[in-house]
C-alpha cells in the first residue's frame, strides 16, 4: 500500500521519540499499518495525519505498559541508540529532537505530556490537532505542552558548543580512549563528570552513575584492557574476544564512539558538552537494545 509506505519513515520517527525504543517504535508502526490495511478508505480525509494520530496514540498506550516494565529494570535504563548519519546532523533541528540527552530527560515526563511536547517540539503540529490526538481540548494541550516544556528545559543539559567543536572533543576522547591514555581522557573530563551505563543485567555495567573525573578516567581506561574486555565478552555470551575496534560514527544525530567485537556492536558511548568538557557519558551495552546496529563501514 504505497500510502503507508510513503510514510513510514515519519511515523517511525515519531513512535522512536515518544518511545525511545527502536523495537517498539517498529511495532507501533507495524501495528498502525494493520489499522491502516483494516480502515475504510473514504472515511480517511488526510492519510497522512490519520496515520500520525493512530501511530501516536498506539505509542502513548505502549509507552504506559513500558514505564511500569522500566522501574524495574536493571541499573539505569537508557535510550536505545539510532545510527543517523550525518545528513541528519547537518539538518539541527531534527538532530536536536532525537539527541540521547533530551530522550533521557523525556523518560521524566508523562506519556501524555511526552508525546504532546514531540508532536509540538519536534513535528511543529498544531495544537488543535495535538487535541485531536491525544484526546484532549487545545487549552488543555497548551498547558501539557507549557509544563513539558519547563521541565525539559530545567532538566535538559546546556550544549554551549558547536557541533564541529563537539565532533573535535569527541574525537579527541575517542583517541585517549582506544589508546587508553588516562591523563589524556581526564583533561577531557568535567569535575562533575558522570558516567552512566546500562547493561539491563545482560552485560557487564555499572548499577549506578560513576562520578568525578579520576573515577570515570579510570573506568573508561580499564575497558579497553584486553583483561576486561575478555570479562565483558563473556558477559554477553561470547566465550572468546573477536577483533576488537572503537569507531566514531553519528549516533542520535551527534557524534558518538561505537564499540564492536568482529561484526557485532557491543557498546555505544554519548557524550555531553558543556563548556568544552565531556560532563556526562552515556554508555549502552544492553544487547537487546545495540542488536540493530552494524558497526560502522
Amino acid at each position: 500500500m504505497p500510502t503507508f509506505e510513503e510514510h513510514r519513515s515519519l511515523l517511525t520517527a515519531v513512535a522512536y521519540r515518544i518511545l525511545g525504543s527502536v523495537t517498539d517504535a517498529e511495532d507501533v508502526v507495524q501495528e498502525a499499518w494493520l489499522r491502516w490495511s483494516g480502515a475504510d478508505r473514504a472515511d480517511v480525509a488526510d492519510p497522512k495525519a490519520y496515520l500520525v494520530r493512530v501511530t501516536s496514540r498506539l505509542a502513548i498506550d505502549r509507552l504506559r505498559q513500558l514505564k511500569a516494565r522500566r522501574e524495574s529494570y536493571v541499573g539505569p535504563w537508557l535510550p536505545e541508540p539510532i545510527s543517523t548519519g550525518p545528513d541528519v546532523a547537518e539538518h539541527a533541528a531534527l538532530a536536536d529532537s532525537v539527541e540521547l540527552a533530551l530522550l533521557v530527560v523525556l523518560e521524566t515526563l508523562t506519556p501524555l505530556e511526552r508525546a504532546v511536547f514531540v508532536l509540538r517540539e519536534a513535528f511543529d503540529l498544531p495544537f488543535a490537532e495535538i487535541g485531536e490526538i491525544v484526546g484532549r481540548n487545545e487549552p488543555a494541550v497548551r498547558q501539557l505542552a507549557r509544563r513539558a516544556r519547563e521541565r525539559v528545559r530545567e532538566r535538559r543539559p546546556r550544549f554551549d558548543v558547536d557541533r564541529d567543536e563537539r565532533r573535535r572533543i569527541t574525537e579527541r576522547f575517542f583517541g585517549a580512549a582506544a589508546e587508553g591514555d588516562l591523563d589524556g581522557l581526564i583533561t577531557l573530563l568535567s569535575d562533575k563528570v558522570q558516567l552512566v551505563s546500562d547493561g539491563g543485567g545482560k552485560a557487564r555495567a555499572a548499577l549506578r552513575a560513576i562520578t568525578g573525573s579520576a573515577n570515570v578516567g579510570r573506568f573508561l581506561a580499564s575497558i579497553t584492557t584486553q583483561e576486561n574486555i575478555a570479562k565483558f565478552m563473556a558477559s554477553i555470551g561470547l566465550p572468546e574476544v573477536p577483533d576488537w575496534s572503537f569507531t566514531m560514527d553519528t549516533i542520535n544525530g551527534a557524534p558518538g564512539i561505537v564499540m564492536s567485537a568482529g561484526d557485532r556492536v557491543v557498546g555505544v558511548l554519548s557524550l555531553v558538552i558543556v563548556d568544552g568538557r565531556v560532563e556526562t557519558i552515556y554508555l549502552m551495552a544492553n544487547p537487546e537494545k545495540i542488536a540493530h546496529l552494524h558497526p560502522p563501514g
